[in-house]
């Protein structure tokens, strides 16, 4: 049995060890979950899901705390320089603050790789390309083509930097179209924007758009998971429109500050484990558009190292570059 061997099973068992065990170690004072998007977002919904789920895991009680801006920089900035580093304040982090920021802003003010200790990863959600119901399109190719003979071409999203704006970014690519990407920090203004066709198209996380499409007030042209969406199984796939390149999703995990104490987060690690082992939870988080994905600590290091090369490469083919 190999070194990596014999780490991978002493990360999993740490993670797995009895509730009760663990549990002498937690924080005896309430959790905070500082997240980087507003009441309403697709994050919010998840992070209040999971807040709920971990009451009785926690019973000091989880705080939700909503610090919007930047795309999510801002909170994860604040997480990272948190003092004490007792384990108390976590950022939910996603894709965006954890592994694009890096390639995509000139000045970070963190170091995902250094400034965070993973505790575990939470859950995963596909994007759903959407038009308004203004747009004569049907389908991937329809919207391509209706696209090009367009004098002017806005795509919403929900701040430079995020899966959405790269998303749009390589459609764009992919089908030669001129787009002027629009930053929207409030979820209500863009969903506003797309709704009345001030913006033409928009990636939108499937908690987001998922309401709004079922009440028939938005089209849904292709989801970028790698299969289609359980609960839009009406939605083709990019791939099944002959664009493999334009996959992707968002994932989300907790991370602590880097100097947090390794039995807390430990600790901290088999609560959030235990917590979506639940099936109910489960249902809830498929019901809003997640994908559980639970993973440990080890596994979703090892994740956020791996896409943080996979987005850097993404970025550098879209020439875009933050200043701050």
């Amino acid at each position: 049995m190999n070194i990596a061997t014999i780490s991978r099973r002493a990360a999993l068992g740490a993670a797995l060890l009895p509730f009760t065990r663990a549990r002498a170690a937690l924080p005896d004072r309430p959790l905070r979950i500082l997240l980087g998007f507003a009441a309403g977002s697709g994050p919010d919904v998840l992070a209040r899901l999971l807040a709920d789920g971990l009451k009785e895991a926690l019973p000091a009680g989880v705080v939700v705390d909503n610090r919007p801006g930047a795309g999510g920089l801002i909170a994860a900035a604040e997480v990272a320089k948190a003092t004490p580093a007792d384990g108390t304040t976590l950022l939910l982090g996603e894709v965006g603050q954890l592994a694009m920021a890096p390639s995509t802003y000139a000045r970070l003010a963190y170091d995902p790789a250094k400034d965070f200790a993973a505790v575990a990863e939470v859950a995963s959600v596909d994007f759903c390309f959407v038009v308004p119901e203004s747009v004569p399109a049907t389908d991937l190719a329809g919207y391509l083509a209706w696209a090009k003979a367009q004098p002017r071409l806005n795509m919403g999203t929900f701040g430079a930097g995020t899966p959405g704006h790269f998303g749009a970014a390589m459609l764009a690519q992919a089908g030669g179209l001129a787009m002027e990407a629009v930053h929207f920090r409030a979820t209500g203004d863009a969903m506003t924007a797309i709704l009345t066709g001030a913006v033409q198209g928009m990636f939108g996380s499937m908690a987001v758009v998922l309401p709004q499409v079922r009440a028939g007030k938005l089209k849904a042209l292709a989801v970028t998971g790698p299969a289609r969406a359980p609960v839009l199984p009406q939605v083709p796939t990019m791939a099944e429109q002959g664009h493999p390149g334009l996959g992707f999703s968002a994932w989300f995990g907790l991370v602590a500050p880097a100097a947090s104490p390794a039995p807390v987060l430990a600790a901290l690690e088999a609560a959030l484990l235990r917590t979506l082992a639940s099936p109910a939870l489960a249902g809830r988080l498929v019901e809003a558009g997640f994908r559980p994905s639970p993973q440990d600590a080890a596994g979703f290091a090892r994740l956020m190292r791996g896409e943080t090369t996979r987005w850097a490469e993404v970025v550098r083919s879209t020439g875009f570059r933050a200043i701050e």
